[in-house]
């Protein structure tokens, strides 16, 4: 597995090199050190596959984390600039780690779901407890989403039978027994035995999972130029898998190590319309806004943290001021308002 990653990060590097040369000196590049757990990230694959990031004047330097934890820490000490990343960003705020979040990466939400195998007697949120037992991921959007879905359903979390295991081993624990409900997020919901389906979407039942990007407020004062440099690489990266949608479904089955029918399940799950874009991220009244200080990613941002804290994952849930502190739509509106004077 470490071969295989290894060797498509080469190919991705040789991928990026060349159109890199060629289009801007090596000696202008500011490098950023990219940091996040492995997941289905295809904008910021594509980006760096086809050189984008060294045509808008950047070296990214991609570090993928097994989890959480050890991306916080590089976080922390300063050796990761910038995040991509789902949750974890709640525990960076929790720990007093200075970030600032530019943009949505894309909405794991929207592939995210309950899944249930045949004759678990689970035919709605509401027969939860009918499961023996349901996996779930603590500190995730699992464990997040399966407490949501309980307490719309009314249910008491606390008499589910909660097994903390991670999406990748879904599969095995469904075919052995081990369980017969679970909550993950995609390529995991898509690679499940014939007789496990998705129920129920995070995006149908008000299910949390924000994937977004963000620097750390630090190396943001250094590097003023940095944060609307990543949104003119982004912003190039929707264009050519907008045209090309084929590039994100390689990057996803080369990064993720899926079949081409998972990567594509994949992206058709996020993509299109299901991708927040710039105009919605500036629009206050968009689920995806990075305006609103009560909606929007902050108000996702809320109920992840207050939902962590009655699950005493984390020890209080993070306040309104905090997460608005540290969600900055300036370099966003700012790159908006270029693009619009052209």
């Amino acid at each position: 597995m470490k071969f295989r990653h290894a060797l498509g990060f080469a190919l991705s590097l040789a991928l990026a090199a060349a159109p890199a040369a060629a289009q801007t000196p090596p000696k202008e590049l500011i490098t950023v050190n990219i940091g996040g757990p492995s997941a289905g990230y295809f904008l910021t694959y594509v980006a760096y596959d086809l050189g984008l990031y060294q045509k808008h004047g950047l070296e990214p330097k991609l570090h993928w984390f097994t989890s959480g934890a050890p991306l916080l820490a590089a976080l922390k000490s300063g050796s990761i600039d910038q995040i991509v990343t789902g949750l974890a960003f709640v525990f960076a705020l929790g720990q007093n780690i200075p970030v600032k979040v530019i943009s949505w990466e894309l909405d794991n939400a929207q592939g995210a779901g309950l899944l249930v195998k045949d004759g678990s007697g689970v035919n709605s949120i509401a027969d939860l407890p009918k499961a023996k037992k349901i996996g779930a991921t603590a500190g995730t959007c699992s464990q997040v989403s399966l407490k949501i879905m309980a307490k719309k359903a009314n249910v008491d979390f606390g008499k589910l039978n909660v097994v903390n295991i991670a999406p990748p081993l879904f599969a095995n624990a469904f075919t052995s027994g081990a369980i017969d409900a679970a909550v993950g997020w995609a390529p995991w919901t898509q690679v499940q035995p014939s007789n496990v389906k998705v129920l129920a979407w995070d995006s149908e039942y008000g299910g949390v999972c924000p994937s977004i990007n963000a620097l750390r407020t630090e190396y943001m004062t250094k590097n003023p130029t940095v944060a609307t440099k990543l949104l003119a690489v982004q912003a190039e990266a929707r264009e050519v898998v907008a045209k090309n949608p084929q590039l994100a479904i390689d990057a996803i089955q080369r990064h993720l190590q899926v079949s081409p029918t998972v990567a594509k399940a994949f992206y058709e799950r996020h993509c299109c319309d299901r991708l927040p874009t710039y105009e919605q991220q500036l629009d206050p009244a968009s689920p995806w806004s990075l305006v609103s200080r009560t909606g929007g990613l902050a108000g996702q941002t809320r109920l992840a943290s207050e939902t962590l804290a009655e699950l005493g994952t984390i020890p209080a849930p993070l306040s309104l001021e905090t997460i608005s502190n540290a969600i900055d739509a300036g370099p966003m509106q700012r790159f908006v308002a270029t693009q619009k004077s052209k």
